[in-house]
């Protein structure tokens, strides 16, 4: 399941960032042909603010995009949206919710979720922090030891029918992903090693790093066949 539900306010963009041109392509169809890539056979379930929706399938035209995917609208916010997706699912097997504007997943980050989801129920990707940091209280802050610290990415890989009754609580301002949900639940989460390339786009500075990334990677795969 790919949420994209984003507006391009901190692109400094009228577009919304899914459908922002990143390398030929708006960013969420290249998240749509990572998945494919990844599993030819992978059902891909893609959630739109329904006002967006018509605009996608215009984009869809346009880029004679025909990847196979089903749309459903999506809601208020994240949760409402995923809490939508996961309704049109069955009730047994495996979800893998990702954000749209992540299109730099690499395969063994999603093969590794869905290994340890099957072991442990729940498998979410994340990295170590490199950076230091500082939490602020008022006017004063405090160092944290950055190496009891995360960074979580998607995609969450969950077994349906955990995450299918998570979503069935209230919504809570503090369900910032999936994960979050899940916990609130009373499930305890298992944390996957992501890949430092995997960022979320968010800002103008984010898709020049998306396209030096994609374009080394194409590179790479050109030099290889060459060989």
């Amino acid at each position: 399941m790919l949420v994209a539900g984003g507006s391009g306010l901190r692109m400094q963009s009228d577009i919304p960032k899914q459908f922002m041109e990143l390398c030929g392509l708006p960013v969420l169809m290249h998240t749509i042909r990572l998945f494919r890539s990844y599993d030819a056979d992978i059902p891909i379930l893609v959630v739109l603010p329904a006002l967006q929706i018509s605009q996608w399938e215009q984009l869809c035209s346009h880029y004679c995009f025909s990847t196979p995917h089903q749309i459903v609208a999506g809601g208020e916010t994240r949760f409402h949206s995923v809490k939508n997706g996961l309704a049109t699912l069955p009730a047994e097997g495996w979800v893998a919710i990702h954000d749209g504007v992540r299109p730099l997943t690499s395969h063994a980050t999603i093969s590794a979720c869905f290994r340890d989801a099957e072991r442990y129920g729940n498998a979410i990707p994340s990295i170590s922090v490199v950076d230091t940091v500082r939490e602020t209280t008022g006017d004063n802050s405090h160092a944290l030891n950055r190496y009891r610290l995360r960074l979580i990415q998607t995609p969450q890989v969950f077994d349906l029918a955990l995450i299918q009754e998570a979503y069935r609580q209230d919504f809570f301002p503090e369900f910032t992903d999936d994960a979050s949900v899940l916990e609130k639940a009373g499930h305890i989460i298992h944390l996957t090693e992501g890949n430092r390339e995997n960022i979320k786009i968010t800002t103008p500075l984010d898709m020049k790093v998306a396209e030096a990334v994609m374009t080394r990677q194409e590179n790479y795969f050109l030099n290889n066949c060459a060989i």
